[in-house]
């Protein structure tokens, strides 16, 4: 792993005024994830603390790979390019990607973000977010003849031409993740009848199918890899002619930034990931840190650090999920440059260089 340290800089206490909400705590095992509610409205910014009492720089380690994925960066993409050529309003179903600051962005840019799509006029244009969505959600949509932009993640695409395979042969398809989650509901979709969710080695000790002969499993895109390692094993266990995917459905990006967390935890007194509480890679990352005997936070924005997580902090590591902007990872550097002396040192797990092209409805020639 490299380490390439970037010069320890001085700036001004107190730091830039940060844009976008407060950031509220999700409760996980009694800790709250994100900082509580703030008494400040987000011109005033984060509140300031002050640096080390005794003069020394902090550091940060800055996780790479980090932030947007080539699957977001698509959909995102996606709608700015129906938003070019067809103009607004141009209706999303769901969150086009899990970060609110992004949605807040394109929403203000002319987008429609709706939850079911008879929300949606008839004839209008709709993109489906990354996560994707069930044949029952397709067919809708062409009975309302809507003009349908479809951004759903290539690799969400994969997992549901798998349960199509699976069920299409006679199995059982297992599907592990977390209920409610609208990439799940779009994968379990595909075969409602011979689906099943397992989101925990308990549930797959106990499940019981038809034929124990015939279970294949799936898994969510963005769950944590060693916690859906102990899922499988635990199906294996149970029937042990279980089938799975040629190659892993977790995808790489989230695998390369629990791995790049990984490899910074331990090191640090303080572990922050830029990301909302709705984005589950986000949360694997925090919990992932959290496994390894670290103080970890989910934050949207630098607005959600809280002034107690640095006191006594020397060392912070830095993270953001796969649907997190780059350029929120720079503020709160910025932040905590604006504390005092901080050196920063990118950590790289690896260089990804996966790309996606566009939707076939918005390529140009």
């Amino acid at each position: 792993m490299a380490a390439d340290d970037l010069p320890a800089t001085t700036t001004p206490a107190g730091g830039p005024p940060m844009n976008g909400p407060p950031t509220h705590g999700l409760p996980m095992d009694g800790v709250p994830m994100n900082g509580s509610p703030a008494d400040r409205s987000p011109a005033q910014g984060p509140p300031a603390n002050r640096p080390p009492a005794d003069g020394s720089v902090r550091t940060v380690l800055l996780a790479s790979p980090r932030s947007l994925c080539a699957g977001v960066e698509r959909a995102i993409e996606t709608v700015e390019r129906v938003l070019a050529v067809r103009g607004a309003p141009v209706y999303v179903r769901k969150q086009i990607v899990h970060n609110v600051h992004v949605v807040a962005d394109l929403r203000q840019r002319g987008a429609v973000f709706v939850e079911e799509l008879d929300e949606v006029p008839d004839g209008e244009t709709v993109v489906f977010s990354a996560h994707g969505v069930s044949p029952a959600v397709r067919a809708q949509a062409e009975r309302k003849g809507l003009r349908v932009v479809d951004a759903t993640c290539p690799l969400v695409t994969k997992v549901h031409v798998e349960a199509r395979r699976f069920a299409a042969r006679g199995d059982t398809v297992v599907l592990i993740g977390h209920a409610g989650h609208e990439e799940v509901e779009g994968t379990l979709g595909e075969a409602p009848r011979q689906s099943v969710l397992v989101q925990t080695p308990a549930e797959a000790a106990a499940l019981e199918v038809d034929d124990p002969a015939r279970v294949s499993y799936l898994t969510q895109t963005t769950l944590a890899v060693d916690e859906t390692s102990e899922v499988v094993e635990a199906l294996r266990d149970r029937f042990p002619a279980l089938s799975g995917p040629g190659s892993d459905d977790i995808c790489y990006a989230t695998t390369n930034r629990q791995h790049a967390v990984a490899g910074i935890a331990t090191a640090a007194d303080l572990v922050l990931v830029v990301g909302s509480v709705n984005s589950s890679n986000s949360v694997r990352l925090v919990e992932l840190a959290r496994r390894q005997g670290t103080p970890a936070y989910l934050i949207d924005d630098a607005c959600g650090i809280e002034p107690g997580w640095l006191r006594g902090a020397r060392v912070i590591g830095l993270s953001a999920g796969a649907s997190a902007p780059h350029h929120l990872v720079e503020e709160v550097i910025a932040f905590l440059r604006g504390l005092g002396p901080l050196r920063v040192r990118e950590h790289r797990h690896t260089t990804e260089t996966v790309r996606f092209a566009p939707p076939k409805e918005v390529r140009t020639p």
